[in-house]
């Protein structure tokens, strides 16, 4: 496979490249400036890469910004795509799915990106408290009025995906048109439902996390020190080695780390070949903060996972496998919220 193999995304006819530039590391979050993010764009564009996607609530606004000078004199050759749903800055209006706030977020993503359009217009997360109805209005509202071409979602569970699709369909609605999900080597839970259901509807799908948040990235190995890492220090307990809900994932990051010294290519190569190989996916976000880091990624995609080695992955990690709730990229609120499911003591 190589970057000019371009994949259909869903149903609509737009060809993509089958991988995606992730931009959440640009601006304040990723300590990147923007003269470095305009770097790392440019040279992706250059390779081949046609899929920038960013949101709103990246370093707030920041990378929305640092995008929109990168594409200057490019917007054509892109497909942009961007979210929202998610804290802007400190006023709790500036958030969610309401009809109120989609249409004043689009206008900024709008601003900061330098842009009279967007190709992909996602919701960041599901709301509990909105009525999803009120959600797809507003979107279809907007690719009327030519402000976004296609809208999608982001984490929304099977039951989420399908209700969406159905509430387009009851009241003459734009469907949906893509999922964005979390999907690696160890984190196969999309396997079970979510793909099947996007296959059966035609929606795209946009993973990310292909070295599930630095656990393939080849320093998580038994026996190895307790690797260095930023996200550590916003997730507590998620990259702790050693704690006892991580033991599995880790003894499952050192066999595939085994796995890829056999076949002789980098855990990163064998981790990113293995999202690629599924039909299911048409293309995988990459976020890179430097120029190494998405040389790394773009060297990585031309590795052919013949079906003896993906047989081999999952004997190490099965089909459908999710170690920990919060690597699915949220955890459910029937879960979050002990209120949901325990009847208040009289």
């Amino acid at each position: 496979m190589a970057l000019q193999d371009f994949r259909v995304f869903g149903r609509t006819g737009v060809k993509v490249s089958p991988l995606t530039l992730g931009t959440m590391n640009f601006g304040a979050r990723g300590k990147t400036t923007h003269e470095d993010g305009i770097r790392v764009i440019h040279r992706a564009l250059d390779a081949g890469i046609n899929v920038v996607d960013t949101a709103d609530t990246y370093s707030r606004g920041e990378s929305e910004e640092i995008v929109g000078k990168a594409l200057t004199g490019r917007r054509d050759d892109v497909f942009l795509a961007s979210k929202f749903h998610n804290a802007v800055d400190d006023n709790p209006q500036h958030r969610g799915n309401s009809r109120r706030w989609i249409t004043e977020a689009v206008e900024g993503s709008l601003r900061r990106l330098g842009t009279d359009y967007l190709d992909l217009y996602q919701v960041h997360r599901p709301e509990s408290h909105t009525e999803i109805g009120e959600t797809v209005g507003a979107l279809d509202d907007l690719v009327r009025a030519g402000k976004i071409r296609y809208y999608g979602t982001s984490v929304f569970s099977p039951a989420e995906l399908v209700e969406t699709q159905w509430v387009a369909d009851s009241r003459n609605l734009q469907r949906s048109s893509s999922e964005q999900v979390p999907y690696s080597l160890l984190i196969r839970g999309i396997e079970r439902e979510t793909l099947p259901i996007a296959r059966k509807y035609g929606l795209g799908v946009i993973t990310y996390g292909p070295l599930a948040a630095g656990w393939l990235s080849g320093k998580y190995r038994i026996g190895a020190p307790q690797p260095e890492s930023h996200r550590a220090e916003l997730i507590k307990g998620r990259f702790d080695i050693d704690a006892p809900a991580n033991a599995r994932k880790l003894a499952a990051a050192d066999a595939l780390a085994v796995l890829a010294e056999e076949l002789g290519i980098s855990l990163i190569q064998l981790s990113l070949a293995f999202v690629l190989a599924h039909p299911d996916v048409t293309s995988a976000i990459v976020g890179p903060r430097t120029i190494e880091h998405l040389d790394t990624y773009l060297d990585a995609v031309d590795v052919p996972l013949p079906g003896d080695v993906l047989d081999r992955i999952d004997e190490i990690v099965s089909p459908g496998t999710v170690f920990t709730e919060r690597d699915t990229g949220k955890i459910p609120e029937a879960l979050a919220r002990p209120e949901l499911r325990r009847t208040p003591a009289a």
